[in-house]
């Protein structure tokens, strides 16, 4: 009898072991919100209409991920990383269209090593302009403001497949990040790869970042390392899908040419309750086909896009943030004299209900020059140059 009771002590012991060595965490977001968007293309001419929705992940994409960390000893750790995105107004999988729809962890995939040397890490993922974007209007609007350039210059977050990463610790402030993308073209190593180099700098109220990622075009129109940096998100409108489309059919003959560089240079600063944010973006885009009318003129299929922002965060409370934040891009396009702009002027509230629970409310305006105006959210404006959506909801962390 003692034997077997000292035998069952033993063995709880190396299981209470094993698990602290170990472990493995499910999280994720639950984000809603009711939308009015004025002024959206009906699809019929040149008419338009108020539109109201239901739209999902309108701060953050809705999402359930599992994450885990085992001990390898002498400070190595291995790590992993599966994340998939959702859209809870109607149960889908986020990005389920003919682009995406194959993809189940589409929001993340990785495995690697951590340790002191840094982290590194192998699979589908975002570069380091994802990471920056905590300096910027993304980090209080999410994909409020992704149409006005922020969807296209890589800071809301968009990802590369077959990649490999390299992040370094925290070195009094500055953290450094390498990424590469291999095309896995046969007999043409350049064809769909990817890379980037970036950095951010932290010390105390300043934030300081920047980000430079680089991309090749692919073999086939359908693949979507074709141009790595200009996928249609889940909530795209057609619009902006058919110019991705045109963009990569514009590129599929020139596999192995650049297909798109985008530069990021961000910074942030903490007055008090109020945080004071800036950055600037260019994109150039190899694009050969020139637009055949104002429907074409977007930003997904300019050849060069330059975006400003200003904007700010106060904390009128420990529960309540109050945000504002103005966007503008200059676009300009193959074979076309001028350059279209964009302008989004942004207000909103944040209040958190709890540590995982918030309400939020934006309003937003979104005016266009020389260029189609996609829209806020709802979809593109049609002729008209100026829409304004009102948009209110709920996000939940666990």
């Amino acid at each position: 009898m003692k034997k077997s009771l000292l035998a069952l002590a033993v063995l709880g012991a190396f299981a209470g072991a094993a698990q602290a060595q170990s472990s493995v965490t499910i999280y994720g977001i639950v984000d809603t919100g009711i939308a009015y968007s004025s002024k959206v293309a009906t699809g019929t001419g040149t008419n338009t209409g108020s539109k109201f929705g239901l739209n999902s992940g309108v701060i953050q994409g809705s999402r359930i991920g599992f994450k885990g960390v085992e001990d390898l000893g002498g400070g190595l750790s291995a790590v992993f990383n599966l994340e998939a995105g959702f859209t809870n107004d109607d149960g889908g999988l986020q990005g389920s269209d003919a682009v995406t729809s194959s993809n189940l962890f589409r929001r993340k995939s990785v495995v690697g090593l951590a340790g002191g040397f840094g982290t590194v890490l192998l699979g589908r993922q975002t570069d380091f302009s994802d990471t920056i974007s905590a300096y910027t209007a993304v980090n209080d609007f999410g994909g409020v403001v992704s149409n006005s350039g922020s969807g296209l210059n890589r800071l809301q977050g968009v990802r590369t497949n077959n990649s490999i990463s390299y992040t370094t610790t925290n070195l009094s402030g500055f953290t450094g990040n390498l990424i590469y993308g291999f095309g896995e073209t046969a007999g043409k190593t350049s064809a769909g790869q990817a890379y980037g180099i970036g950095g951010k700098y932290d010390n105390g109220p300043l934030g300081l970042g920047i980000n430079y990622y680089q991309s090749k075009a692919g073999t086939t129109p359908s693949d979507t390392s074709l141009i790595q940096g200009v996928a249609p998100s889940a909530t795209a409108t057609a619009a902006a899908v058919a110019a991705y489309n045109a963009a990569a059919a514009a590129n599929a003959a020139n596999a192995g040419s650049t297909a798109l560089k985008a530069l990021n240079v961000v910074a942030s600063y903490q007055f008090g309750p109020a945080r004071v944010y800036g950055n600037y973006s260019r994109v150039k885009q190899d694009l050969k086909s020139a637009p055949t009318s104002v429907a074409g003129l977007t930003l997904a299929g300019a050849q060069k896009v330059d975006t400003y922002e200003l904007g700010t965060a106060y904390t009128l409370s420990p529960s309540l943030k109050l945000l504002a934040a103005v966007d503008h891009s200059r676009a300009t396009f193959n074979g076309v004299t001028g350059k279209g702009k964009l302008t989004q002027i942004s207000l909103g509230a944040d209040y958190w209900l709890s540590k995982r629970t918030d309400l939020y409310a934006f309003v937003s305006n979104m005016r266009a020059s020389d260029m189609q105006n996609p829209g806020v959210t709802g979809g593109a404006t049609g002729s008209d140059a100026s829409q304004t959506a009102v948009i209110t909801g709920i996000r939940h962390k666990f």
